[in-house]
């Protein structure tokens, strides 16, 4: 009897054990490739058990090909594993063409959740070790973090460490440089934009050296690269400052349109000029079309004032056939402005008004005057014995 009783006690225990371990052990697909420029490396996506509520999930990542054990190089039927200290992944599946595709299994590590706990990480559950071990995040990592003051880092923050590669060395590098308060978020945000040491050396370089945490990262958004900021000093831009030089990004001031408009004549443009062009639409073939035209002479303020307005080549064509020759800059403003259309001038004509000035249009329009008040007034004129 005892024995028997030991015996089903040690069944019991068993598969106790062994559903254990199944409810643990995380089961997905995966599908892979690899990119022309990175032949090295795998770029894995996951599909991975969020919650009841959400269903499965999605997660991606690349990885060094060196990482991985049993890595097929060639088409076919491909078995193999990716260690971390995490949890282990298991693939199976096969690849054509460097790209995969198949099933994993991840078994999550006893010693890991352990290691963890003793950090202070007591409740991780599998998916979140299954996360952790997929963007390859250590306890060495974590330790080195804390020493670097970066201490209790919720877990959900922990992915993003992962996900965006925030290292010891990254938070090192850019402490000598003099970012040394910077939050875990500015640090994501950093390398999600590309901020590396490298850059802010460079960027140093070029005259933008103790810039703001927020400049540089608006640099690095909008592409100011040192290159783009060695074209711009060259034209003579050399006091330009953060906000300004990332806006002539922004509205996309290129070296090449400097130097049109000044081939164009406007030798001394500001910076804040030549985003005004860009911004309203002053173009180099624009201020050629209204030279052509013969407006030859106009300003800065004066071609922006024509884009503001809608004062374009094909409108002073219409008047110029409706016999207005010699409208000025400010005439041809003005009629954009109160609505002196070539369709109001031809209706008033066809009304019979047909020696109308430029001022007298504008005058009509600013008081709401049209052609059927001008019809309805002459023929008052004709009953009352007018012409």
């Amino acid at each position: 009897m005892r024995r028997a009783s030991s015996s089903w006690l040690l069944c019991v225990l068993m598969l106790v054990a062994s559903a254990a371990s199944a409810a643990s052990e995380l089961r997905g697909t995966w599908s892979a490739s690899t990119h022309e420029k990175s032949p090295d490396k795998l770029h894995l996506n996951l599909s991975h058990p969020e919650d009841e509520r959400k269903g499965r999930g999605r997660l991606g990542f690349t990885e060094s090909r060196a990482s991985f054990q049993g890595l097929p190089t060639g088409d076919g039927p491909a078995t193999f594993t990716l260690p971390r200290e995490a949890g282990t992944f298991a693939f199976t599946g096969s690849f054509q063409d460097g790209e995969g595709a198949g099933h994993y299994r991840f078994t999550p590590s006893d010693a890991y959740l352990k290691a963890m706990a003793s950090l202070g990480y007591a409740s991780l559950t599998p998916n979140q070790q299954f996360q952790l071990a997929a963007t390859g995040v250590t306890t060495q990592r974590i330790k080195d973090l804390g020493a670097a003051g970066y201490k209790d880092i919720p877990v959900e923050k922990l992915l993003m460490v992962g996900i965006f590669d925030i290292t010891p060395e990254y938070v090192k590098e850019l402490s000598k440089l003099g970012y040394d308060k910077l939050d875990l978020d500015e640090l994501v945000q950093g390398r999600i934009h590309g901020v590396t040491p490298q850059r802010v050396k460079e960027l140093a370089d070029a005259g933008y050296a103790k810039l703001s945490w927020d400049d540089l990262i608006a640099m690095n958004i909008h592409g100011v690269t040192p290159a783009f900021v060695k074209e711009m000093k060259e034209l003579g831009f050399k006091d330009v400052g953060p906000e300004n030089i990332v806006s002539l990004r922004i509205h996309g001031v290129s070296a090449d349109f400097a130097r049109q408009m000044r081939e164009l004549g406007f030798q001394d443009l500001a910076a804040d000029t030549l985003v005004n062009f860009r911004i309203h639409g002053v173009t180099p073939d624009f201020v050629k079309e209204m030279r052509q035209l013969g407006f030859q002479d106009l300003g800065p303020d004066e071609l922006v004032n024509f884009r503001v307005h809608g004062v374009k080549p094909a409108f002073v064509k219409e008047m110029r056939e409706l016999g207005f020759a010699k409208l000025t800059s400010d005439e041809l403003v003005n009629f954009r402005i109160h609505g002196v259309t070539a369709d109001f001038v031809k209706k008033l004509r066809d009304a019979g008004y047909t020696n109308i000035t430029p001022e007298e249009l504008v005058r009509l329009r600013i008081h709401g005057i049209d052609e059927t008040f001008m019809r309805a007034m002459s023929k008052g004129d004709k009953a009352k014995g007018g012409k």
